[in-house]
């Protein structure tokens, strides 16, 4: 059984549900063609099959070893990153002129999914640098590009987010890492960090560590942070390193999943400074990580969806295969037992970590073609509006897709009942591994506040007003159709959530604690909608495509479209009580005092 998600699916998704071929006609990306996009595809997913699956247990069970000093891993981890860099993926989205491939954001993103499906600890790795190189290409000076940009796009070097603090967590206007400007040009460095994924390893020659600090002086609060490149090891003569920068690996921690990525705790300057080098602006940090980890959420969503639909594999395969009792109409104990997938509740659990896993992923790969718009689109308002549609979305696709994953991937250990609690099977590997998504990169409170304080009220609305006119826009298609039911039903969905935001946003300049006390439920909520909508552009795609398709198309199409229905039926509803608690402004968790907890 393959262990990443299905040719069929990524087809579908890239070039139906998202036309991805309509890319070639842009400049950046002539010299392409679907056979380039598809065997970039195919080389993603034999890499993932043949150098990450095989790994996926043996690297839960001997997790990251702290080794005189630096993080020690399994060597089949070395040998898949090797083949990751040798095959270009760290840099295939790179310009030309940087030793890039020009690769579209949505046909990389894409093809990381089968990273993702088959062994998240290892294939993070890949997407921590990818977003480190990438804050680098955007903000870093000449010379710091020239030193440290061509080794990490061919994995000599590997790249990290450093934000985290022992003494905070997500609110990084407290940090205390401090930077103290140097007489040439450089800084040095005194703080700790905590949780800094991939912080330590043995894999490659150095570490770039993007790291947030503060200059000596600055402004209080986020205002007052900048951005600093502090590597592992500093610059020699030439190419060569030189000696050992002041970054101490202070030790591993030790995770509930995703136990083959380093969880570390790092020091800086304990000897005196770790040297390091502004990245962009003074006090601008903040702003210029702001990138990277909202790109860094959109892969989390990726991640997520593919750790899901890995779940969703596996279970089916299960429920397919294994006979278990007999249909409620059945009387004769003599009969064959019938498989597991002829049973109603099975079929249910399936339905609904399809509905997910498809759904999440169609989303998250939507994101990235609005990514690819944002930047490549040849008219200038369509880039405007793709950003615009970006930002809104992107605390959905983050966090919707990490906690529905989470929730199909524990309905896969159900269809396999006591089996998927064993070992025996890697469904409860994937569960835990898929549980880490909904912390990182931003819990969901986060998110949601950023949702509805931030996105839907910055530049007077204009995300939130691109959102509701794309999505109306696509109604009105769905009916045409034929998908009236669903196309009303979403419609009714929209203005429920137009009314709740306006009349939240209106709450923010008077009681703005109260306002957002229900921020996670809108933000669910808004989940519902979004996924309403993405599921209701893949029905009208399956339910046009329909006519004339072979058997093995039309079960995919019929397959969306069943997906699509229970999605309608059964999880955009759940929206009318939350749009109830919602509009009254619900005060019972915001009324509820520390001292009851008792």
């Amino acid at each position: 059984m393959a262990n990443t998600i299905s040719e069929r699916e990524l087809a579908f998704l890239l070039y139906e549900f998202l036309d991805t071929d309509s890319l070639l006609q842009r400049e950046r990306y002539v010299s392409h063609s679907r056979e380039v996009f598809d065997a970039t595809l195919e080389t993603a997913r034999q890499l993932a099959e043949d150098l990450m699956a095989p790994h996926l247990h043996e690297a839960d069970e001997n997790e990251p070893k702290f080794v005189e000093g630096q993080a020690k891993l399994i060597a089949p981890t070395h040998v898949a990153w090797k083949a990751v860099a040798e095959t270009g993926f760290l840099s295939a989205h790179w310009n030309e002129d940087e030793g890039g491939l020009q690769l579209p954001e949505v046909v990389l993103r894409a093809a990381m999914s089968a990273f993702y499906a088959a062994n998240a600890g290892t294939a993070s790795y890949a997407m921590l640098t990818i977003g480190a190189s990438n804050l680098l290409r955007s903000f870093g000076s000449d010379a710091l590009k020239a030193r440290y940009l061509a080794p990490m796009g061919d994995g000599r070097f590997a790249g990290t987010m450093a934000l985290t603090e022992p003494s905070q967590g997500s609110a990084l206007g407290d940090i205390r890492t401090s930077a103290v400007a140097q007489p040439d040009g450089s800084y040095r460095l005194s703080g700790q960090k905590m949780f800094i994924s991939g912080g330590d390893q043995d894999m490659t020659e150095n570490i770039v560590h993007m790291v947030l600090a503060r200059i000596q002086g600055a402004p209080a609060g986020v205002k007052g942070i900048s951005l600093f490149l502090v590597p592992k090891w500093l610059p020699g003569e030439g190419d060569a390193l030189g000696e050992r920068n002041d970054v101490a690996l202070a030790g591993l921690l030790h995770k509930m999943g995703w136990r083959n990525t380093t969880s570390t705790v790092l020091s800086f300057g304990e000897q005196g400074g770790a040297v390091g080098w502004l990245v962009g602006r003074e006090h601008q940090g903040l702003a210029h990580m702001f990138q990277m980890m909202n790109e860094a959420r959109i892969g989390v969503g990726v991640m997520s969806a593919s750790i899901a639909w890995r779940g969703f594999s596996e279970s089916l395969n299960y429920a397919r295969e294994r006979p278990q009792g007999r249909l409620p109409s059945c009387k004769d104990p003599l009969s064959p037992q019938v498989k597991l997938v002829e049973h109603a509740d099975v079929r249910r659990l399936l339905l609904a970590q399809k509905a997910y896993a498809e759904g999440s992923l169609a989303l998250c790969l939507y994101a990235c073609s609005l990514f690819e718009d944002q930047h490549t689109h040849p008219d200038v308002a369509a880039r405007e509006d793709a950003r615009q549609l970006l930002d809104v979305l992107t605390p959905v696709v983050k966090s919707w897709s990490a906690r529905y994953g989470a929730a199909a991937n524990d309905m896969a250990i159900q269809v396999l009942g006591g089996a998927g609690y064993t070992r025996d099977y890697p469904l409860e590997q994937l569960y835990r591994d898929q549980r880490l998504n909904m912390i990182h990169e931003g819990a969901e409170a986060i998110h949601g506040i950023d949702l509805l304080s931030r996105k839907v009220v910055m530049e007077q609305g204009a995300g939130l007003r691109q959102f509701m006119d794309t999505v109306r826009r696509d109604v009105q298609r769905a009916a045409d159709a034929g998908l009236r039911q669903e196309a009303a039903a979403l419609g009714t969905a929209l203005d429920h959530l137009q009314e709740v935001s306006i009349a939240l946003t209106a709450l923010q300049r008077s009681e703005p604690d109260l306002a957002l006390a229900n921020a996670t439920v809108y933000l669910d909520a808004f989940g519902r909608v979004t996924l309403a909508w993405i599921w209701l552009r893949q029905g009208l795609v399956a339910t046009q495509a329909l006519t004339g398709a072979g058997t093995e198309a039309a079960n995919h199409y019929h397959g969306k479209l069943q997906a699509m229905r229970y999605f309608f039926q059964w999880e955009l509803p759940q929206t009318e009580a939350q749009w109830t608690l919602l509009a009254r402004v619900d005060r019972c968790a915001f009324d509820m005092h520390d001292a009851w907890f008792v």
